[in-house]
């Protein structure tokens, strides 16, 4: 089996991408940043066979084979207090806890999010289980990448995305956002912050099928160099206050 949906015989059936609904997600998605939920309408619309794909390679190596045997739900840990403040500063794991604490983020708020499309995300079925783990990986790919939660920073982290995943839907966000904000601010260099992201992702080791438990405990600059996670420096020149500002409103 290669894709996600579950249609009314339970059965899990080929995804066609719906680039129609895509966009009118990303409309809403423009209208209201906040409005997580379009981000997963945009997902569950373009993902294809992408999840299928991404879970059968993890299969392919003995740790991302592992990790699908023991199909460790991480929004849980991520959640755990008694299980995040084991991490020494300047760990990777400091540092999420750290991005967590500033934002007020927790990978159930987002898992809410996506619930909200898609009805049958905590179904029990390994590739469905897969989809849960790249959502919940998504702000540990913030820490590790070095992108913020900005505009810019997300629109940079999910064009990384696409290059580890091949999920069409990361690189449609990805793309449209530098599109709006480079109609916000013409001085913002989006589109090549965007394109250094998906460079640097693909370079990047594969970053699904990690033991991200161990991965927590390496120092956070050491794991940057261990993934070949190269510096973000088109988005890093960026000033903050310039991405700060930047509204994604049409």
């Amino acid at each position: 089996m290669t894709v996600v949906d579950l249609d009314a015989s339970d059965r899990l059936q080929p995804q066609r991408l719906q680039p129609l609904k895509a966009l009118r997600a990303f409309r809403r998605l423009v209208r209201n940043k906040e409005d997580t939920a379009q981000v997963f309408e945009i997902m569950r619309a373009l993902s294809g066979r992408s999840l299928g794909r991404g879970y059968n390679r993890m299969l392919t190596t003995m740790e991302g084979g592992r990790q699908a045997f023991l199909r460790d739900e991480l929004a849980h840990r991520l959640d755990d207090p008694a299980w995040l403040v084991r991490f020494e500063p300047g760990t990777v794991g400091a540092a999420y806890r750290e991005f967590r604490e500033s934002r007020g983020f927790t990978a159930e708020g987002l898992a809410d999010e996506a619930r909200k499309v898609a009805p049958m995300v905590d179904a029990p079925h390994p590739i469905i289980w897969y989809s849960r783990r790249i959502r919940d990986i998504h702000d540990v790919w913030h820490v590790l990448t070095g992108y913020g939660t900005d505009a810019l920073g997300e629109a940079c982290v999910v064009a990384f995305s696409y290059a580890q995943t091949r999920n069409v839907g990361f690189a449609f966000i990805g793309w449209g956002a530098a599109r709006e904000i480079r109609r916000e601010n013409r001085a913002i260099p989006a589109r090549r912050a965007v394109l250094q992201a998906w460079r640097n992702g693909r370079a990047a080791r594969w970053l699904p099928g990690l033991d991200y438990e161990a991965l927590f405990a390496r120092p956070l600059d050491e794991a940057r160099g261990w993934l070949n996670i190269r510096p973000a420096t088109v988005y890093g020149a960026v000033p903050i206050e310039a991405r700060r500002a930047l509204k994604l409103r049409g």
